[in-house]
């Protein structure tokens, strides 16, 4: 492995493995919300949702190595054109991340919004938004369908903007940060969040999108920035309230076998 990808993906899992653990460790401290009736205190039923959500993370790690990676790693290779070719050579490599990073969230706003309304990719989506509580391990509970399928969506849009390695890992890894941000059940002063949502997804907001009415579902689709929701017209008024019961409507949670399988029981 070339040693700037293999420094690149060591920071990527050490920035994201603390995060994480940060997360959790906040979330104790000062949660949003109570967890659902059902979940209360650390139970069998709290640890059982823990396994489940960890087990898709672990098959989500197996198939980043033996698939997403290898496959974004040649979409970048494999580019037709180069952007030295369209801008000249002396165009310093620094400006691109930004863009780039604007590029990937404008695809991925669509992408999101491409697995609620499609039904045969929300039936992987699916999965993620049948969790009943909102914790920063919702951040990490996606069918590895939709893993390979989002892969192989990006891959195109690296090959048609001939999108740089760096770039990728480095919009990845905000994508992780952000994800696990916004489903973070964080008690955060009204003030900071008000000013912190006019330019990214925060808790508050992101918690709507869980909200178990599909009108809220079926809304705000932003991962990083929070423009592209009102830009084109996919907000919703609802705000967050502490007891907002959250889940898909008219579906209840699954063992892990079954969501695996993407049965109902």
């Amino acid at each position: 492995m070339d040693p700037l990808l293999a420094a690149l993906l060591t920071a990527k899992g050490l920035i994201v493995t603390g995060w994480l653990v940060l997360a959790l460790a906040v979330e104790q401290w000062r949660p949003a919300a109570p967890a659902p009736l059902a979940l209360a205190g650390y139970g069998a039923a709290w640890f059982a949702r823990w396994g489940r959500n960890l087990g898709f993370f672990a098959l989500n790690t197996a198939l980043s190595t033996l698939f997403v990676l290898p496959v974004t790693v040649w979409a970048a290779m494999a580019a037709p054109w180069s952007r030295a070719e369209l801008v000249g050579a002396g165009f310093p490599a620094w400006v691109w991340l930004p863009l780039d990073i604007v590029l990937l969230d404008f695809w991925i706003y669509w992408w999101h919004r491409a697995n609620h309304e499609w039904p045969p990719l929300w039936r992987f989506h699916e999965v993620h938004h049948r969790d009943r509580h909102l914790d920063a391990t919702t951040a990490l509970r996606f069918h590895f369908g939709e893993v390979a399928l989002s892969a192989g969506a990006r891959a195109l849009v690296i090959l048609a903007f001939a999108i740089p390695l760096s770039s990728v890992i480095v919009f990845e890894l905000l994508v992780i940060v952000a994800s696990i941000f916004h489903h973070a059940n964080w008690r955060i002063p009204p003030a900071l969040e008000a000013r912190l949502a006019r330019f990214i997804i925060t808790p508050s907001r992101h918690w709507v999108h869980h909200h178990r009415v599909r009108a809220d579902t079926d809304s705000t689709y932003g991962t990083i920035f929070s423009f592209w929701d009102p830009m084109l017209g996919t907000t919703t008024p609802t705000r967050r309230f502490p007891l907002m019961p959250l889940g898909v409507e008219g579906k209840e949670e699954l063992p892990w076998v079954a969501l695996v399988g993407l049965r109902e029981q």
